[in-house]
């Protein structure tokens, strides 16, 4: 197409030219001049041709939005009616697409959720009306601002130059403490950023319920089941003078009594972790020594199963936080490792640091579980097998709290198994957790 349209502009040129010298030589036989008029004509010609471009280039320099070209004839005509289909084509896209963004725009405007564009900075570039409610930004002074100078919370600031996006952040409003926000950030285009802000202030307090109303259960129900268990311990120290009948049915009622405190005991230590989000004794903590001890109590655990149990500690690397949190989290791994590992089986323990961070796993070459199960692991009271579970006197609720001690020490949990190869279980630790000992 763009071939013939030069053509048919070379054959316009062609035919204009042989037409003016045509006419010239014509003027020139009756006046005897041929140089002269034939000079003469390309120069008018050429002076008519340089005042069309002049024309063109003032229109170009000067025109206002959707003014139309200047009127012309002749080539210059085409020339001046081809730009002015040119820019009706442009209006008319320029139409299409405006009406795209002022549906987007009203469609977001509608939403309760905030919806933030960053750039890959961190600098507003748009923002719809939920978000000056949900986060007090203000039209259009705030716009270019870095997002992290508005929201001050230094949790976000950490969010946000982290990079991994897969779980999103709560925090309180920077507009009102007492409305709960979501953040959830997404990457697009040019490593900008596509913000979602959701007031979950309701979620929040329902979930804050729960967490009182299983905190203040397990606090009352500690007292009676101290008494039962007070009166069950004095009965069975009294053994002779009880009856035969009723001995395997004491004995069955402290074991599920001792279960009972165990249970309550793991259910407030999670209330107490879910009560704050970073420890209050944030000191560094020797993670070798922790492991030595946590290796021995293993070793006394398994007992007669003969478990070979392998310790590699960097002595070097500690840990920021609270030691008896992360003694709880890591005894936790190792000693499910010991209940879940057949007699004669390995457990290995490792504690190291890289480039990353700080590491620890937790592997055993025990039964393995199935993939199906892993993400849900963590949950509260999940089963991957309730006899199983029965047989060890497990509450369910040891990997949540191992969960919930990591998040509070900028750590995370990664799980792998395979069904009859054992599992490993690996807790992650940020590089701003690590100290380096003194050699």
């Amino acid at each position: 197409m763009r071939s013939i349209v030069n053509q048919d502009w070379r054959g316009a040129v062609v035919r204009r030219l042989l037409l003016l010298i045509g006419a010239c030589l014509l003027l020139g036989f009756f006046t005897g001049e041929y140089a002269w008029v034939l000079a003469c004509g390309l120069a008018i010609h050429l002076g008519w041709t340089l005042s069309q471009l002049l024309r063109l280039h003032k229109w170009l320099r000067e025109h206002k939005p959707d003014e139309p070209p200047p009127d012309g004839y002749g080539l210059w005509g085409e020339v001046f009616d081809s730009i002015y289909h040119l820019q009706r084509r442009n209006q008319k896209a320029r139409g299409r697409l405006q009406a795209v963004i002022d549906r987007v725009q009203e469609s977001t405007a509608a939403l309760k959720d905030a919806v933030v564009m960053l750039d890959s900075q961190g600098n507003l570039e748009w923002w719809n009306r939920a978000a000056e409610t949900l986060l007090g930004l203000k039209t259009p002074q705030d716009s270019g601002q870095q997002l992290a100078n508005l929201v001050r919370d230094p949790r976000f600031k950490e969010y946000f130059e982290r990079g991994n996006y897969a779980d999103a952040l709560e925090i309180p409003s920077p507009v009102n403490d007492r409305r709960r926000l979501q953040f959830h950030i997404t990457r697009y285009g040019n490593r900008e950023h596509l913000l979602l802000v959701r007031d979950v202030t309701r979620l929040h307090q329902l979930e804050q319920m729960r967490k009182d109303f299983v905190a203040n259960v397990s606090h009352e129900l500690r007292t009676p089941l101290t008494v039962i268990a007070g009166y069950l311990e004095t009965l069975l120290d009294n053994v002779e003078a009880v009856n035969p009948r009723w001995l395997r049915a004491l004995q069955q009622m402290q074991q599920q009594g001792a279960r009972m405190q165990t249970l309550l005991n793991d259910l407030l230590l999670l209330a107490k972790l879910e009560a704050t989000d970073y420890p209050s004794d944030n000191q560094p903590v020797a993670v070798d020594l922790m492991l030595l001890s946590i290796r021995n109590d293993a070793q006394a655990l398994s007992a007669d199963q003969l478990h070979r149990i392998s310790l590699e500690a960097d002595p070097h690397l500690k840990l920021k936080g609270s030691e008896a949190e992360l003694r709880s989290a890591f005894s936790n791994l190792v000693f499910n490792a010991v209940k879940y590992t057949p007699a004669g089986g390995e457990i290995r323990i490792r504690w190291w640091g890289d480039e990353k961070g700080a590491h620890l796993a937790v592997s055993d070459t025990g039964m393995g579980i199935d993939a199906k199960h892993l993400p849900r692991l963590t949950e509260r009271f999940y089963r991957v097998d309730s006899s199983r579970a029965s047989n060890t006197g497990g509450t369910g609720l040891g990997l949540a709290i191992v969960k919930h001690v990591l998040l509070r020490h900028r750590g995370n949990l990664e799980i792998g198994s395979e069904l009859g190869r054992g599992s490993t279980f690996t807790c992650h630790f940020a590089p701003a957790q690590v100290v380096q000992r003194a050699r």
